[in-house]
């Protein structure tokens, strides 16, 4: 199983700033190993984001995106002890979901 993903998510008045760090390889298909091989493409292929259950954000990612991906983004009007969920799937079938609460601002 895929390793979690780190979510920091703070309330900021009516809103919530969050902060993703998703564990993956992201390969490309276009890197060679040592033997000159193509290391097989392995990437995040589709990413939801949930507040309290409601989607707020989809994307749709390709092979272009770094190693263990970082988004960082704005909820309106989620407040602290609201749930923020964030799930992926990759290329070959792989998927992790995950879920912080938000937390009141300091």
């Amino acid at each position: 199983m895929p390793e979690a993903s780190r979510i920091r998510a703070q309330a900021l008045g009516a809103n919530a700033l969050v902060r993703v760090l998703m564990a993956h390889e992201m390969e490309s298909g276009q890197r060679k190993d040592a033997a000159g091989r193509t290391v097989p493409a392995w990437h995040i292929t589709e990413v939801t984001v949930t507040h309290n259950g409601r989607t707020v954000l989809s994307a749709q990612w390709g092979p272009s995106v770094a190693k263990d991906p970082y988004l960082q983004f704005t909820v309106r009007g989620a407040r602290a002890g609201d749930r923020i969920g964030i799930s992926w799937r990759d290329n070959r079938g792989e998927s992790r979901s995950d879920e912080a609460l938000v937390a009141a601002a300091v």
